[in-house]
């Protein structure tokens, strides 16, 4: 406030000065922003109204209705049967109606849609999607039918009909787009339609975390909102670039980081979704691990140059061509592998069918194997290959770390006996060593090593003891490495490769 009244202090006192000086010369004061007009930011238009104008019906927002099945709150007390709607018990689950809002863009003036697929997908388990429904900005409403969708990529295509000709927009060339280039956003956020925000290219190829493979979003610091989901992104020549798709925000709202799905990636999809056609891509039936800081010292590998395999779906393409679990792939079909450019994009592009050269790592060696690319099956069948993760918290020690504290990896083992494969459940030729306590303190306590947990490699040699481990350990320490790539067998779950740090002396 003292701020504020400070300011209007020197406004006032301003005011008189003028007062007395140009008193005799009244008619020559003018005000401040007479004929003001702002110079506009090199290589930007002084007002995006013109362009927005020819845009904003092109661009529609989207609901839908949906039936949730939630259980009775009720159930199992004395007012069960009561709420339950006279059921016994009221156990029974109970049918809530739901809404989702969203955006899209026309494609095409005979009412081809384009949006996310999460902006018309059910929103909860146990949900279904009764009806869609298209606004335009003139407030018209039209019933949507769903032609298609790809959960790969988070794309729909609907289809609306209407007796006249619609507004529409074309994709761009996002390949051509540039870190700190212009982009406009258009959207339905908060259920406020029509909303224009105006914002950079703030970064390309990113990477949010994601594991389908297809994780390489434009990121804006244009606004996005919960809402704008499926709208599009544009270039200052009025052409789809992006469809804004996700936000990275502690409180849910706009934080200056957005994300957009690139028309590169989007147009070909939509193009095959709006012809009716199921979404087919290429797979060589590997799981893999991005090669980052800690798995790439464990091999002496540079960091973010390939991708570590973990393990190998039998009788698929990788296993046919004969890559194994621990080899880390640099390149197929001539594309390097990449943070930017990942291995399930590459090979999801390849033509199914095709024999491609795949060059990859193992020892440290370069070798080149040539591998015929399938089919990716359906996601429900990817998750059965999938790493299972478990909800257990890995972090917890159950046990005195003891004698760990004193080895190199701060982890303390014995030899496998087969009264101790019994006991742990696995397979009765299992070569190695059970960890018996871990330090928690160290690399290995933080990344989940537990009591029960067996080693079965080290830097890619087969142990048998605490002294082989160590060995291994000492042996990498001396080639200048802070890491060391464990293979451990849990349990239940399939064996996979571990980069642990060594100790600090």
């Amino acid at each position: 406030m003292r701020y504020a009244y400070a300011i209007t202090g020197a406004l006032l006192l301003g005011g008189t000065a003028i007062a007395v000086t140009t008193s005799s010369n009244v008619g020559a004061q003018t005000a401040q922003n007479e004929g003001l007009t702002a110079a506009a930011p090199a290589g930007a238009p002084a007002s995006l109204a013109d362009m927005v104008e020819k845009l904003q019906p092109a661009v529609v927002n989207i609901s839908t209705k949906q039936r949730v099945k939630v259980q009775n709150p009720f159930a199992g007390t004395p007012f069960g049967e009561l709420f339950g709607q006279g059921q016994q018990g009221g156990a029974q689950p109970q049918t809530r109606q739901a809404q989702s809002l969203g955006s899209g863009f026309l494609i095409s003036a005979d009412g081809y849609i384009v949006t996310n697929n999460h902006v018309v997908s059910a929103g909860a388990e146990g949900a279904s999607v009764d009806s869609i429904t298209v606004t335009m900005t003139d407030k018209q409403e039209f019933p949507a039918k769903l032609i298609g969708r790809d959960a790969a990529t988070d794309l729909a295509v609907l289809k609306i009909e209407s007796p006249r000709p619609l507004p529409f927009v074309k994709f761009g060339d996002s390949t051509k787009a540039r870190v700190g280039d212009w982009v406009v956003a258009i959207g339905n956020p908060f259920a406020l339609s029509g909303t224009v925000t105006a914002g950079i290219i703030s970064a390309l190829h990113r990477n949010t975390g994601g594991t389908s493979g297809y994780d390489k979003f434009i990121q804006t610091d244009a606004s996005i909102n919960q809402g704008n989901s499926g709208g599009p992104m544009f270039d200052m020549r009025g052409n789809v670039i992006g469809i804004n798709s996700q936000i990275l925000s502690p409180s849910g709202g706009n934080v200056g980081i957005g994300f957009a799905i690139p028309s590169e990636q989007a147009a070909p999809i939509v193009d095959t979704l709006r012809k009716g056609q199921a979404i087919k891509r290429g797979y060589l039936g590997v799981q893999i691990s991005p090669l980052g800081e800690d798995l790439a010292d464990s091999l002496g590998l540079a960091k973010n140059r390939g991708e570590f395999v973990q393990g190998v779906e039998p009788g698929k393409g990788a296993e046919k061509a004969g890559i194994k679990a621990g080899d880390v792939i640099v390149s197929v079909a001539g594309q390097e592998v990449t943070a930017d450019q990942n291995l399930s994009s590459i090979v999801a592009n390849q033509d199914i069918g095709a024999r491609v050269p795949i060059v990859l790592i193992r020892n440290g060696q370069r070798q080149t194997v040539t591998a015929i690319v399938g089919e990716r099956p359906s996601e429900d069948e990817l998750n059965n290959f999938a790493q299972p993760q478990g909800d257990e918290d890995f972090s917890q020690q159950d046990q005195n770390p003891g004698q760990a504290t004193q080895q190199a990896l701060g982890i303390s083992a014995i030899p496998l006996t087969p009264g101790i494969i019994r006991q742990l459940g696995i397979a009765a030729d299992t070569k190695g060593v059970v960890i018996t306590a871990v330090d928690g303190s160290t690399d290995a306590g933080t990344k989940g090593l537990r009591r029960g947990d067996v080693i079965i490699s080290a830097n890619n040699r087969p142990i048998a003891s605490q002294a082989e481990l160590d060995a291994q350990a000492k042996a990498v320490a001396a080639q200048g490495r802070a890491a060391i790539l464990l293979q451990v067998l849990r349990r239940g779950q399939p064996a996979i490769f571990l980069p642990i740090r060594l100790r600090d002396k």
